[in-house]
């Protein structure tokens, strides 16, 4: 009895200081990582800094700092919008016939990936985030019940931007060899700008 006691408290002291040694194994490891996070953190602060905060640069407006990169997704709307003819609202009945395959041919060998309401789910899982939901709560509460007139008339507009989006990522998607089809940012900016013989503002 008094061997199995013996040997049960050298089994717990050794796994007490080979806990400790992990421990500190562990520790020294995280302090290397924060370092090279560090490290590079400033390497690329030095160098691109200044474009962060031109992108992000607010001016006053109303008596708070107004970002300037609302109002350029806001124009940017507003332009799509005008461009296309409030597609947004103009097409909206096509949209659900889409959604719903009525223009689906059911003799079609070439299905795709997913169906039109997959792909519709899909992009929507990755659009609403958390800014769409305590967005909304923070908004009011800072701007009051009038920020909601003004999340209504963005969220019209945006509608046109992400037609735009999603119809470049269609356009100038690739089809890999086996069969898998990849598009996004990275195929229409780089696609598009070289067919207008301006392929290195894509790359």
């Amino acid at each position: 009895m008094k061997s199995n006691f013996g040997k049960a408290i050298i089994m717990i002291i050794a796994l007490l200081s080979t806990t400790s040694l992990w421990a500190e194994e562990a520790s020294g490891f995280g302090a290397t990582i924060s370092a090279i996070s560090v490290s590079v953190d400033t390497f690329f602060n030095d160098y691109l800094g200044w474009f962060a905060s031109a992108i992000f640069t607010s001016v006053p407006m109303a008596g708070t700092a107004f970002p300037l990169i609302v109002g350029w997704l806001f124009i940017a709307a507003l332009i799509f919008t005008l461009y296309f003819g409030f597609v947004q609202l103009s097409k909206f009945k096509m949209a659900i016939d889409i959604v719903r395959g009525k223009f689906t041919d059911p003799n079609s060998k070439h299905d795709g990936e997913v169906s039109h309401f997959q792909a519709l789910t899909t992009a929507l899982s990755g659009t609403v985030g958390l800014g769409n939901i305590a967005g909304v709560g923070v908004a009011l509460a800072i701007g009051g019940p009038g920020a909601t007139f003004w999340m209504i008339v963005v969220g019209l507009l945006g509608m046109a931007s992400k037609f735009v989006e999603c119809t470049l990522g269609v356009k100038y998607r690739a089809v890999l060899p086996s069969g898998v089809v990849s598009g996004g940012p990275m195929y229409y900016l780089r696609d598009a700008m070289a067919e207008r013989g301006m392929g290195g503002l894509g790359n």
